[in-house]
């Protein structure tokens, strides 16, 4: 006598009070709100009111591309624009240098935390704190770097008030702040190299600079990649240290020294000229986003998964 196949029901959806049912949603629904709230709606707040005239009193006008069209003719978006650049490309300077420390470091037999701490500490300082304490070391009158420097004859500068030398000046600054999670990601990095590799090379007579060169390098590649877009974005969003040092009576820099964050600042803020602020909160998103994908672009030819 054979038996029967018992058939089992077929699959359904959960049902409400179920479970995977509506549990699920009310579970990721204060998350999804959240996100909703302040992110998802200011982003399209923004992008709206970049195709309008947004006056500081009054309803708003619907304007196209002006907004676009004045900014991409605006000389002073461009000179923002080089500085944001320039100020980047400083900040990605400061990543050979996170490299070289983080290996130092990973070398020291005892005291590796406290110096890890030591340069981590600027990371967890507000921006704001840093930007007056460096802006009293560059002050051109009695600032600490100007003392220094005349120790070997080198005349005082006015280092944030002259527009040759401010973005260079914040750039020194934020390689100072970025070292700190720079190193901690480039160190988590160094770890995870096999030390046979060096125990090897080391018997076939490679020293420490070669192993450096040959080792420590190709194999970092991904730790350096994710730091390089972490950096380029970061620097691309830079205001509040730009903001505490440039602002002060009469400094004769600010015209020529403004990032592109602190010209939205100014227009959206202080001259009240919204539309166009949301316009340049958009190009600076979709600048972003090219670099990105860019830098996603290049790193299949430098980039060494092994």
């Amino acid at each position: 006598m054979t038996s029967t196949p018992v058939r089992r029901p077929a699959g359904r959806r959960a049902g409400v009070g179920e479970p995977g049912g509506w549990w699920a949603f009310a579970f990721i629904a204060p998350a999804v709100l959240g996100l909703a709230a302040l992110y998802l709606w200011p982003f399209l707040s923004t992008v709206i009111k970049s195709f309008q005239d947004v006056p500081a009193f009054g309803p708003a006008t619907f304007v196209g591309l002006g907004n676009y069209t004045e900014l991409l003719g605006d000389p002073e978006f461009w000179k923002a624009f080089g500085n944001s650049a320039l100020y980047t490309a400083i900040i990605l300077l400061g990543i050979p240098l996170a490299v070289v420390l983080a290996a130092l470091i990973e070398q020291v037999g005892r005291g590796r935390a406290v110096y890890r701490v030591l340069f981590f500490l600027p990371v967890v300082t507000l921006p704001v704190a840093i930007g007056m304490v460096w802006r009293f070391i560059y002050n051109g009158d009695f600032g600490l770097l100007n003392t220094v420097l005349s120790w070997f004859g080198v005349e005082d500068r006015f280092w944030v008030a002259d527009p040759r030398y401010t973005i260079w000046a914040f750039g020194a600054v934020g390689i100072w702040m970025s070292l700190g999670i720079n190193m901690i990601i480039l160190g988590a990095g160094l770890q995870a190299i096999p030390k046979d590799l060096y125990e090897a090379s080391a018997l076939d007579g490679a020293g420490r600079v070669r192993q450096f060169r040959h080792i420590t390098v190709p194999l970092l590649t991904p730790s350096i990649f994710f730091v390089t877009i972490l950096s380029v974005i970061a620097a691309l969003q830079m205001f509040d240290l730009i903001f505490v040092m440039l602002r002060g009576v009469n400094n004769t820099a600010l015209a020529d020294s403004k990032t592109i964050v602190y010209l939205f600042y100014e227009k959206a803020f202080v001259q009240f000229h919204q539309g166009y602020g949301a316009a340049i909160a958009v190009v600076l998103l979709i600048v972003i986003m090219i670099a990105t994908a860019l830098q996603f672009r290049l790193q299949r030819s430098w980039v060494f998964y092994g």
